[in-house]
């Protein structure tokens, strides 16, 4: 049996009627750029997350950084992030001109470690540091610690941003993704939760005037009329025929992470005696991007599942304090120890909401003959 590390084209056959359909209209509309679909989903988004208001971008990458724009975050100013997460948290920092502070993340959760984050905060500020703000990620599809880090940031005056692309669709003690910080962003790449047929991503806030700002800066800056430019913008908004497709598929939404949710009990029930499986602590509803396990024997694990036809993934095997970019402005070895340890250890399994029974029986059967011995985290 060959396993698919995603479902996409399970997906792709169960919705290809109604997304025809759409794609369809915008053909025949010819709106191409900024069509009435790119408006229809921004309301549909805010809807969702029940969020004031939803600004639809180019990817996920240009959705942290108009975001940073808009708030004045440039040269020389700290923001603090993750390091263990995608590069692209601490790129756009550095294409700004300001500059990331690495923070470690919890073992458990994978999410950023809260009591790191105020220590870093502080060391910072004794250095006459101008910090401004943080961006934590819900690595993996589970909600970080939000009430904390909005405790955290206020206390701080700093800016807190949520990057939710791997959590869109989850919620934290009965609250959306999307509504849980003063500014969300989200990624709509193709195996996020939600995720379209190219590229795109989204902006959430109930801030009317960052909203604003926000899109303005999205279309090179412009201001009230097309060709005033009231700010240094970019280039970023969401295709319509991309619109097109996440309308049809943000209505499947829950289904599908319904299912991702059973898939992912089953994997810890079956799995959970003999490698560390995630956990969803209680009030944590998780969007289960991926199921990512941990072990001391990955490579040869890895290798096992690889003869079997089952398809895997690391993410991610280095911190951005230990990349060649990043280096410079990192700690080195030692200086982030958990997320130094999950880049050792953690694997991503197969998974996604079209997943049959056969086949997570089949990937269960293939860990356990490969992991005979719980391993010692």
């Amino acid at each position: 049996m060959q396993i698919a590390f995603t479902g996409l084209q399970a997906q792709g056959k169960r919705l290809r009627r109604e997304i025809d359909a759409r794609v369809g209209r915008v053909l025949d509309h010819g709106k191409f750029i900024m069509g009435p679909e790119v408006f229809e989903l921004e309301r549909r988004l805010a809807e969702f997350c029940d969020a004031c208001e939803a600004i639809t971008v180019a990817n996920g990458t240009d959705a942290l950084q108009i975001v940073l724009m808009a708030a004045g975050i440039g040269l020389g100013d700290a923001v603090l992030i993750p390091s263990f997460t995608f590069t692209a948290t601490a790129e756009v920092v550095l294409l700004l001109g300001a500059r990331p502070v690495f923070v470690d993340v919890d073992g458990a959760s994978f999410n950023m470690d809260c009591a790191d984050l105020e220590r870093r905060i502080e060391s910072e500020r004794r250095k006459g540091a101008s910090v401004k703000a943080v961006i934590a990620v819900d690595l993996f599809g589970s909600p970080a610690d939000w009430p904390r880090l909005n405790d955290i940031a206020r206390r701080h005056g700093l800016l807190l941003i949520a990057d939710v692309a791997q959590s869109f669709g989850g919620a934290l003690h009965g609250k959306c993704v999307g509504a849980l910080a003063p500014v969300t962003t989200t990624s709509f790449f193709p195996a996020k939760p939600l995720g379209c047929f190219c590229d795109g991503g989204a902006i959430f806030t109930d801030d009317a005037a960052l909203a604003a700002c926000m899109r303005s800066v999205r279309v090179h800056g412009q201001g009230a009329e097309k060709y005033e430019t009231a700010r240094v913008g970019v280039n970023s908004w969401l295709d319509t025929l991309q619109a097109a497709i996440l309308l049809v598929k943000i209505e499947v939404l829950e289904d599908e992470i319904a299912r991702r949710h059973q898939i992912a009990q089953e994997y810890t029930r079956r799995l959970a005696d003999i490698v560390e499986t995630p956990v969803a602590p209680v009030g944590h509803r998780s969007a289960w991007a991926q199921y990512t396990i941990k072990s001391d024997r990955r490579a040869p694990l890895q290798q096992a599942l690889r003869d079997a036809g089952i398809a895997t993934a690391v993410f991610y095997p280095k911190p951005m304090h230990l990349q060649p970019a990043y280096a410079a402005f990192g700690g080195g070895g030692g200086s982030l120890p958990v997320s130094e340890m999950l880049s050792e250890k953690v694997l991503s399994l197969p998974f996604n909401a079209y997943a049959s029974d056969k086949e997570v029986d089949y990937v269960c059967a293939a860990v356990r003959a490969a992991s005979p011995i719980r391993a010692s985290i």
